[in-house]
């Protein structure tokens, strides 16, 4: 089976608001990314208002309806009677031409299978067999009850939907037509699909498009000579705003007090308390102000009550001006059902279990669970059933989240090597760490808040200020604490606050000095070795210069009598 709903992943931001506004908790939050747990989902569409992303998808059958248009077989579609004020039209007829532009071979009002339904209502109230009774229109109350409320369940009237009634009523005329539903609904969808005798739904908002797409306008229609058909008087054209079934009936059954619901959460009230009442009639309906409101409506943001007007002209104008015909004699089409009890996957959690999960997010003691419902749950231990589910995240826990990167960022802060100042606007202490007491020598422990030239000379942040330009790498002297440090401040203007980072830098500038002078020493003991041997080298020069004459003088007499010798010999 198709799902009807789902979030885009690309579009969810994470925020929980979806979930927050669901009254069922049917909305999962898997690697930071909502999803629709369709088991548990009653299909009520409030996710789908609620989201500022619009990450909501609900799922079009437009190709699907185009393409049986297109395949020449014979396509009927039933229209829900809140059309008027989805469409801003008066009369069925410009829509049953506009649908006929599309390709439809016939079309009709809902509303025939709703009067329907009341019929049956009526023989039911009459029979006197209802402690409660409650009624069956909606598909989103019907599947609230068979998820969550089973107690209420021999209360809910065995009758279909007027969607489904109207459907057999049209398949009895039609045995071989596609039947297509038309609707402001998300939940009809689904029972559409589980139907089996309904081809395919189209919300108001997915034939709003398809007009668009083919240019039909119905003020154009408007204009064209229309021969209005003879109808019978049908007054469950109510159905569609609050107390529409009640104003359905011509008569109604005594024995019971009639009141209309309207809201997922007013219903759970009124669910949840079933037992204790008697003798009610409770016309209950997911949306506020009704199926006027439906979450594919194409009515504008606070037009609900404009939009029930526009319903109540319109039956109102039809009962004036209705041209009587013979009525509809349904009698082979059965429109009783039988909702039965629907179970979950979803599993129970012991106390131990519930209680190993609290503790993972800080939560040891009662006092300990805010129940602040800021995670979409309306308290820490519903919020760890759905963990143990694998419906929710331990990291969905703003407080405990909060807590933990508080706590994270202080232990990073005080154990950083580098000494870290933040400093407001008016250069007054916001955070200053561990490092940077030392550096600045700051005594006491009641400095935030405190004037920072309490501490140190303000100056460059100042001139940082001043110039809106960080600064980078300074070096500078600490003269209270005799300590040279790299200083670095950094503006963020969206925050209107200073950072300053000191790199404690006095041990390579000791390092540096000593390095210095050991270099001048080395310098000066060089001079003086190179004058000392220079005067060696002039020593030895002047030596040998000396020895070279004496050995040149000796050589020279030498060979002089050596010379004479040998001309003696001669």
């Amino acid at each position: 089976m198709t799902s009807c709903l789902d979030f885009q992943n690309a579009n969810c931001k994470n925020c929980y608001k979806c979930l927050r506004s669901c009254p069922v908790k049917a909305i999962a939050v898997t690697n930071h990314q909502a999803r629709i747990i369709d088991e548990r989902c009653i299909l009520c569409g409030t996710c789908t208002h609620v989201c500022p992303q619009n990450a909501k998808h609900v799922h079009s059958d437009k190709d699907e309806v185009y393409t049986m248009l297109s395949s020449g077989e014979k396509i009927i579609a039933s229209v829900a009677p809140s059309f008027i004020s989805s469409f801003g039209i008066r009369d069925f007829s410009l829509m049953k031409i506009a649908l006929g532009k599309l390709g439809f071979f016939d079309s009709a009002e809902t509303s025939v299978g709703a009067n329907l339904v009341v019929k049956k209502y009526n023989e039911l109230l009459l029979e006197k067999e209802y402690k409660n009774f409650i009624t069956s229109a909606c598909p989103a109350v019907n599947t609230l009850i068979q998820l969550y409320y089973p107690k209420a369940l021999p209360y809910l009237a065995p009758v279909d939907s007027p969607m489904l009634a109207h459907t057999k009523i049209l398949k009895s005329q039609n045995k071989d037509a596609k039947i297509v539903f038309i609707g402001p609904c998300i939940a009809k969808k689904k029972e559409a699909q589980q139907s089996g005798i309904i081809d395919a739904t189209l919300t108001f908002e997915d034939l709003a498009e398809m007009l668009e797409e083919e240019g039909i306008i119905f003020d154009d229609i408007a204009k064209l000579s229309i021969e209005k058909p003879s109808i019978e008087i049908n007054k469950a054209k109510f159905f569609p705003i609050s107390s529409g079934i009640i104003k359905s009936f011509n008569i109604l059954p005594s024995g019971y007090e009639y009141v209309a619901i309207d809201g997922v959460q007013k219903c759970m009230e009124i669910l949840e308390n079933i037992e204790s009442l008697s003798g009610m009639f409770l016309e209950l309906n997911a949306c506020d102000y009704s199926c006027v409101n439906g979450p594919c409506s194409l009515t504008k943001k606070g037009s609900a009550i404009k939009a029930n007007s526009d319903i109540r002209n319109y039956v109102n104008l039809d009962l004036i001006h209705t041209i009587y015909s013979p009525k509809l004699e349904p009698s082979v089409v059965d429109i009783t059902t039988i909702y039965p009890r629907i179970k979950t996957n979803s599993m129970p959690v012991s106390e131990k279990r519930t209680n190993e999960i609290l503790a993972m997010t800080g939560k040891l003691k009662p006092s300990d669970e805010l129940n602040c419902g800021a995670c979409g749950y309306s308290s820490c231990r519903e919020k760890a059933w759905a963990v143990a589910n694998g419906y929710a995240e331990l990291e969905m826990c703003l407080p405990y989240m909060r807590e933990r990167a508080e706590t994270m960022a202080y232990e990073i802060l005080q154990n950083s090597p580098n000494g870290i100042v933040v400093l407001d606007s008016d250069l007054k202490l916001i955070e200053i760490n561990a490092k940077a007491i030392k550096i600045y020598g700051v005594d006491g422990t009641n400095y935030k808040g405190r004037d920072f030239v309490d501490f140190e000379n303000p100056t460059d942040f100042v001139l940082a200020q001043l110039e809106n330009k960080n600064l980078i790498r300074k070096k500078i002297y600490i003269s209270k604490t005799k300590t040279y440090v790299e200083m670095t401040i950094i503006i963020l203007k969206e925050h209107n606050i200073l950072f300053g980072f000191l790199t404690d830098i006095t041990e390579e500038v000791s390092y540096n000095e000593k390095l210095s002078k050991v270099r001048s020493d080395t310098i000066a003991t060089t001079d003086e070795v190179i004058k000392k041997q220079m005067r060696v080298a002039q020593e030895i020069a002047s030596l040998l210069g000396e020895t070279t004459a004496e050995t040149k003088v000796a050589l020279l007499k030498l060979k002089k009598v050596l010379s004479e010798a040998e001309k003696k010999g001669e």
